[in-house]
């Protein structure tokens, strides 16, 4: 079976995408202040998450200026993790419909204003991987997790593979519709060209005609 060297580099970069193991992020959040993170997830996929504020304090208790709301909702308006009033939690579950999800923290007002330090790892698919302890805490099994990870590899880079050739489809559908549109618009405008060229000829002819030149 041959393969063509575009399909080759197609494989390895979605291998190269699937890979790619997801970063914590680190942010601050101002009182009064709210944010928003985003993470494209497609449906059915795991995703899971971790968050924490940083403890100015530390190894003392967290002053109570230091807590934060947080809200995970779907593009639909689904919410699906929630919670009020705390200094560090984590959320799991399976997207049901595909899309972006947000995680949104909020801090509370407070006087004198503080700034908090929040670290977020987050992660969906393939991507979860990395996030084993958090997997081990919601109680699911060390074996059944390894197996759904490997299930949702082989799924993703099946389903990379199908969106990348279905992108290619498009672009090429829409470089022919252009290409076309193109050809129509360019016959159109020599068609205007000619006849506004006809116009002025007789619109000379007549003049000269008229002044006797000719």
């Amino acid at each position: 079976m041959v393969v063509r060297s575009k399909h080759i580099s197609t494989f390895l970069l979605t291998i190269s995408i699937i890979s790619h193991v997801s970063q914590p992020l680190h942010f601050e959040l101002k009182s009064g202040k709210s944010r928003c993170i985003s993470e494209d997830i497609k449906s059915n996929a795991m995703t899971v998450g971790k968050y924490t504020v940083s403890n100015p304090n530390d190894p003392h208790p967290f002053p109570q200026s230091h807590k934060i709301n947080i809200r995970v909702t779907s593009s639909h308006g689904n919410t699906y993790h929630h919670a009020e009033e705390v200094d560090s939690g984590q959320f799991s579950f399976t997207a049901v419909e595909g899309g972006d999800y947000s995680a949104c923290f909020a801090a509370s007002d407070h006087k004198p204003d503080v700034t908090l330090s929040i670290d977020l790892e987050w992660g969906s698919g393939v991507h979860y991987k990395s996030l084993g302890s958090l997997a081990k805490k919601s109680k699911v099994e060390v074996m059944e997790f390894e197996v759904k990870a490997l299930i949702e590899t082989v799924n993703s880079i099946h389903d990379e593979m199908f969106y990348l050739r279905d992108r290619e489809e498009e672009m090429q559908d829409l470089n022919r519709a252009t290409n076309s549109k193109m050809a129509w618009f360019g016959l159109l405008s020599l068609f205007v060209c000619l006849g506004v060229a006809g116009m002025q000829f007789l619109h000379l002819k007549t003049f000269f005609e008229k002044k006797k030149v000719i």
